[in-house]
Order: C-alpha cells, then sequence, then structure tokens
C-alpha cells in the first residue's frame, strides 16, 4: 500500500511542477486548496464514528480542525498574494479538492494509517516546496510587506487555533511576521510540524495518547500534587 501510496504522491507531484513550473503563487494556491481537504475528510469520519457511537475523540477533532484552519489561512495569503486571479486554476483545485476528499474519506475509512502516511508525504513535499522557494527568492521576500491576513493569524489574532495544531511543540511558537520572507518560513515550519503530526498519528499508541495542546495543559494542572512527608519530623 505504502508503494501505491508513493506512486500517487509522485504522480500529483509531477502534474503540478509541469503546470507550473513558472507560476508559483497560483502553485502554492492550488496546492493549499487541495492540503485542507483530508482534514475535511478526517473531520467528516470522525464525525461519523461518534454519530454512530462506535468511538468518540474531541483532542483528533480539535486537531484536526486547527489544521484545516492553519491551512486556511495558507490559501487566504496565497489568494491575497493573486493565486486565485485565473479562473482555470480556480476550477482546476477545486475539482481535484471534491475527487480528492472522497479517496481520502474511503481510505481513512478502511486505512486510517495509510491516509495518515498519504498526508505525510505531501505535507513533507510542501515543506520541501516552500524551502527551496525561501532559499531562491530570499532578498525579493524581504524586501515585501507580509499580507494583513498573515499578521491577523501568526501575531495579532486570537492565536489559540494556531496553538491547538502544535502537539509536538515544547512551547509555542511565536513567530515573527515582519515580511513576506518571515510569512512563508511560518508556512513551511507549519508544514513541518503537520508531517510531525500525521507522523504521531500513524504510531500505535496514538489512540491513547494523543491530546491537543490545550488539553494536555489543562490536564497538566489539574493533576493532584504529591503530598510530601518530612521524615524528620517527629509526631
Amino acid at each position: 500500500m505504502k508503494i501505491l501510496i508513493r506512486s500517487m504522491v509522485s504522480l500529483l507531484v509531477f502534474v503540478t511542477d509541469v503546470l507550473y513550473q513558472n507560476r508559483p503563487y497560483q502553485r502554492f494556491y492550488v496546492l493549499e486548496t487541495i492540503a485542507r481537504v483530508p482534514y475535511f475528510a478526517y473531520l467528516s469520519v470522525l464525525h461519523l464514528y461518534e454519530t454512530l457511537s462506535f468511538w468518540r475523540k474531541a483532542d483528533w477533532l480539535k486537531v484536526h480542525f486547527s489544521e484545516t484552519w492553519n491551512e486556511l489561512h495558507h490559501l487566504l495569503i496565497m489568494e491575497s498574494l493573486g493565486g486565485n486571479r485565473y479562473w482555470i486554476d480556480r476550477f482546476l483545485s477545486q475539482h481535484l479538492a471534491i475527487a480528492y476528499y472522497w479517496i481520502v474519506v474511503s481510505l481513512y475509512m478502511l486505512l486510517p494509517k495509510s491516509a495518515y502516511y498519504m498526508m505525510e508525504l505531501i505535507e513533507q513535499h510542501a515543506y520541501e516546496t516552500y524551502d527551496q522557494y525561501l532559499k531562491t527568492h530570499e532578498e525579493t521576500l524581504k524586501e515585501t510587506p507580509a499580507p494583513q491576513v498573515a499578521v491577523n493569524y501568526y501575531r495579532d489574532g486570537d492565536l489559540y487555533m494556531f496553538e491547538e495544531m502544535q502537539i509536538t511543540q515544547a512551547e509555542f511558537r511565536r513567530p515573527k511576521v515582519d515580511n513576506l520572507y518571515d510569512v512563508f518560513v511560518n508556512i513551511r515550519d507549519d508544514e513541518g510540524e503537520h508531517v510531525k503530526t500525521m507522523i504521531f498519528c500513524q504510531q500505535l499508541e496514538a489512540q491513547q495518547t494523543f491530546k491537543s495542546p490545550h488539553t494536555a495543559i489543562a490536564l497538566a494542572e489539574t493533576e493532584p500534587v504529591p503530598l510530601l512527608v518530612n521524615e524528620t519530623t517527629n509526631s
């Protein structure tokens, strides 16, 4: 199955590389439109399982929703940069997203680990794509102001949803958003966080140990403090 998934992802990467070789913002717009889809699919299946009383995992819902919220803001950033300017790009990305949704829903219901593995590969490709773009266009990006939507998401807005996707961080990221270079650094690092989350979701113990960051913090704060006994004190 992993070989088949790697082949599918490689084909998708090849097609987007050919179609959008010299159109980076349009390419990023298409990729971010599609990147949101698996998280929609996960949420749909998890809600179905909850409705049918199979199992209830609120933290999985919280984290996957925060991930799609994160991808939404990536998409809004690309739209602000003109990535959705042309009808053909909107048509292609939207119809690919519809087909991809049903593929992921089916795969997640049958083989959830494979669904997470596929997303791991896609997010890894996204990380590498943004990283290469940063290296190639560093000077230009540093001279370009950050879009307001990025400033609102990463710095000035309600950061709860941004924090909820950071399940592998020792402490919450508070990134800079001084220019467009910073924005793309943040997007790249977000994709790296998604990769780590997808890897974690494939682990055997994930069903028992998966917690959203704020749930983990709340549990840590409510743990009883052990009673300290001074052994030298005489009663």
